[in-house]
């Protein structure tokens, strides 16, 4: 690893002692296959993924010294930009490759998020170049498997554990089923999509190519996303946790459960409820003088 790219995910200036105790991982630290199936499964089943801040109109800082702050020192939880900058600080500093990624969400991932109806859908071009590329990913080598393994531990909804960046690789997870397509558009350029089995079927997630992205990169979609009026994460609280049993979503007062045996439900909580379902099932203490904003 050369001098430029050790410094660029801050690595250096990563707790990482406290990082590692913040997810519970006690194990090795060598920059293996092995280690980093286990950094990703204690990330995405530990820190909760959460907009709090975002909704109530708090700034939210991207720099590793902020995101150490909320994440990792005050156990809060973030969303994708700020797990994703976490996350490389701790792969840089273990000693993995590291590759910033940007991801474009689909229409299939609001229905695995329970936030849309089900209905058939066919995957087109128009429904992915409609949505902005703001879902922050990874591409991860290790010392000791010559492919790369995609990492996403900012979605919310796992995976649990890196899926290797191979164009028809299909992997069952305890239960939770992804695959990786790639598809060659008309100018030539790979396209990526990670997609999700449920009862209906195989939903896309998100399209991604690989072109590198940068920490500044990540801060430009961080700033649209937490200051733009049309961004969903200005609208209501948006809070998710992952465990390898089950995906909890609480979406203003509307809290969804999706199991991995592919069953659902879905329930309205009363206000009063939201603060006491947000540190019992997800992890996440609410000061009471700032209330949870985002119910209406």
């Amino acid at each position: 690893m050369s001098a430029a790219t050790e410094s660029l995910w801050s690595g250096s200036e990563l707790d990482l002692d406290g990082y590692l105790t913040r997810i519970g991982h006690h194990q090795r630290r060598d920059p293996s296959t092995a280690t980093l199936r286990a950094l990703h499964r204690a990330h995405v089943t530990s820190i909760p993924f959460e907009t709090l801040d975002i909704v109530a109109g708090r700034p939210v800082g991207l720099d590793l010294a902020s995101v150490q702050d909320k994440l990792v020192r005050r156990r809060r939880g973030g969303y994708c930009y700020e797990h994703v900058v976490l996350f490389a600080a701790v792969l840089e500093r273990l000693g993995f490759g590291v590759t910033g990624l940007h991801g474009r969400v689909t229409s299939d991932a609001l229905r695995l998020l329970g936030l849309r109806s089900s209905t058939s859908r066919r995957r087109d071009a128009v429904r992915v170049i409609d949505r902005p590329a703001t879902h922050a990913l990874l591409c991860v080598t290790t010392a000791d498997d010559e492919n790369p393994y995609l990492c996403d531990v900012g979605f919310g909804g796992g995976p649990l554990y890196p899926i290797e960046l191979v164009s028809g690789k299909k992997c069952d997870q305890q239960g939770w089923q992804f695959a990786l397509e790639r598809e060659v558009g008309e100018t030539g350029i790979g396209i990526w999509w990670l997609r999700q089995h449920t009862p209906e079927g195989w939903l896309d997630r998100y399209a991604f190519t690989l072109n590198p992205q940068y920490p500044v990169d990540y801060g430009v979609g961080h700033h649209f996303l937490s200051t733009h009026s049309s961004s969903v994460f200005r609208r209501r609280l948006f809070a998710q946790r992952f465990r390898p049993d089950r995906h909890e979503v609480l979406h203003g007062t509307s809290r969804f459960t999706a199991h991995a045996d592919g069953t659902s439900h879905e329930t309205t909580l009363r206000r009063d409820e939201v603060p006491g379902v947000l540190r019992a099932e997800f992890g996440i203490d609410v000061d009471p003088e700032d209330g949870v904003p985002g119910l209406d």
